[in-house]
């Protein structure tokens, strides 16, 4: 593999003096690195599914460029203020909160059915069913009920009145008339099977964005043309190709070639890519180097006998010296991350714990967790357990290759032995993270929205299992109660400065249980062509895809 991406990038080097790849009259060519491994709204966690449904559908809310709440689907943000939230009391001394929604009124699926309330009630019944296995469960968890007025306007009664009280950014709708075919309650575990996202992935009806689906090839590409019935900005290019490209090597290769016009920051080439490639390439194209809340860190399966210590946990962080990865590899435009929660965030404690490189203590905390005995070169215990772990990421990103070889070194001077096992992206999300195959370490990023309270990657009700068709985002199974209680706190605390103490208390417990090992926060290189305008980098998890109807050649 190595082997390969080095060729590939003498290729990229050799191309680099010719002419910049030129717009195809009405048509846009995009690389990024994964492809789906589905396109249901709710199944799997997968970065390249949602981009892929924002060129297609809208959900109810989401953040803008600006990190401000907005409508984009509804009409007008209900807030408390407006009359459109008013808080409830429930049973059993609950405070919940209703809240009104309406529909807008051109807002129609492809194939000429308008997007009604029947919608909005079949995804509820699909997500709510403990069956289905969708990844946020606890969207449809929260939700007490949902009384209908008309076709196009319907109020929500939450159980919680939380701070994000009026926000439905992930309540993505499913067509209830052609999926209601596809789901049965009693079979509500097959529906992933069924569902005529990835059966029938062509069909307009499932889709009401500026764009739909006209063509898919699992691996290879998927293309888009504007949607007829879209109630927005129109579409401006006839065509739009979605090329997955999963090594970032050969990625720029087909820029320089022209085989793609332009790559996409949340998808492309990595940081210190981009950073080389801008060097080579200065005037050709316009590059952003989008700071953001992208989250690069190591899961640990915390089932592992070996990694259930903390001293254990631990200690692998203090081995390790992220600060020289992100200067070698990075030139320093990605900090080092302490916990989950970004410096661009408002939350953020700049005095929580941190693990500053310090191999003589990672030694005496592994020594202290019973790991003392030395043997071929790694650490053992009194039972004759190596310190041994497979480490897994998505094959192809060279950026994060090399980070393993990297961390693989620095483990093994205090010890620890690192077996590397890469997989492509559709494997790696869709099978072993989400269905916590991996053994010890599962190295990929998480993408947020901001201020986003974790609740279904650290809650202990957020395990996926066999028993609830692994559902939730908790691939740790990560279990602490204080973390479950605080989680939840947080959730339903409007005041922000009691929040913020709140937040710091959560920063505090994380940095010392350690459920995951923290890495980096990215920031995403946009290599975009001259004549193509209209990008616009959020540095959050509702990205550029969602205003894809202001994409244009200048």
């Amino acid at each position: 593999m190595r082997f390969l991406a080095t060729g590939l990038l003498a290729a990229s080097l050799a191309l680099a003096g010719t002419a910049q790849a030129q717009q195809k009259p009405g048509e846009l060519t995009v690389a990024m690195t994964q492809f789906p491994s589905t396109l249901n709204p709710h199944i799997d966690s997968m970065l390249a599914k949602t981009i892929v449904l924002h060129m297609t559908q809208r959900p109810l809310t989401t953040y803008d460029e600006k990190w401000q709440a907005i409508c984009l689907l509804c009409t007008e943000l209900p807030t408390i203020e407006n009359g459109k939230a008013v808080p409830v009391d429930l049973p059993e001394g609950k405070k919940g909160v209703k809240v009104t929604y309406t529909i807008h009124p051109k807002a129609t699926w492809g194939d000429g059915t308008p997007v009604t309330t029947k919608d909005v009630l079949f995804t509820y019944e699909v997500g709510k069913n403990p069956d289905t296995g969708v990844a946020n469960m606890e969207q449809f968890r929260e939700i007490v009920g949902i009384e209908v007025k008309d076709d196009k306007t319907f109020t929500v009664t939450k159980d919680k009145l939380k701070f994000t009280y009026n926000l439905m950014n992930d309540f993505r709708l499913l067509p209830a008339h052609i999926e209601s075919a596809n789901f049965n309650p009693a079979q509500a575990a097959e529906y992933k099977k069924r569902t005529a996202f990835d059966t029938a992935t062509t069909n307009p009806g499932l889709f009401f964005g500026p764009y739909k689906i006209a063509e898919i090839v699992t691996s290879s590409h998927v293309a888009f043309e504007p949607n007829p019935t879209w109630f927005g900005e129109p579409a401006k290019f006839k065509r739009i190709v979605f090329k997955v490209i999963e090594n970032t090597a050969a990625m720029e290769a087909n820029l320089l070639s022209g085989s793609v016009d332009y790559i996409m920051g949340e998808l492309g080439i990595t940081i210190d890519q981009g950073i080389a490639f801008q060097k080579r390439n200065p005037d050709k194209y316009n590059y952003d180097f989008k700071p953001g809340l992208v989250y690069e860190h190591i899961d640990l399966n915390l089932d592992n006998p070996l990694l259930k210590d903390k001293r254990v946990r631990q200690a692998l962080l203090l081995a390790i010296n992220r600060d020289q990865i992100v200067q070698q590899l990075f030139e320093g435009k990605q900090p080092v991350a302490h916990t989950n929660i970004n410096p661009l965030d408002w939350i953020y404690d700049k005095d929580v714990k941190t693990y500053r490189t310090d191999q003589k203590k990672a030694a005496e905390l592994l020594d202290a967790a019973g790991f003392n005995v030395m043997k071929e070169g790694y650490r053992h215990n009194a039972a004759g357990d190596r310190l041994r772990f497979e480490l897994m990421t998505t094959a192809g990103n060279r950026s994060r290759e090399l980070v393993q070889q990297v961390l693989q070194s620095q483990w093994k001077s205090v010890g620890v032995e690192i077996v590397i096992k890469n997989e492509p992206a559709r494997v790696f999300f869709g099978e072993t993270t989400k269905e916590r195959k991996y053994t010890g370490m599962a190295l990929f990023a998480w993408i947020s929205s901001p201020e986003n309270v974790p609740l279904t990657i650290l809650s202990s009700k957020h395990i996926p299992t066999k028993e609830n068709n692994w559902a939730g985002q908790n691939y740790t199974g990560y279990k602490n109660p204080e973390m479950d209680t605080l989680l939840e706190a947080i959730e339903v605390e409007l005041d922000k400065g009691k929040r913020l103490a709140l937040w710091t208390k959560f920063q505090a417990i994380y940095a010392e249980d350690l459920p995951v090992l923290p890495l980096f926060f990215r920031a995403e290189p946009f290599i975009v062509p001259k004549w193509l305008k209209g990008i616009v980098p959020t540095g959050h998890q509702y990205g550029t895809t969602m205003w894809s109807q202001n994409w244009a050649a200048n």
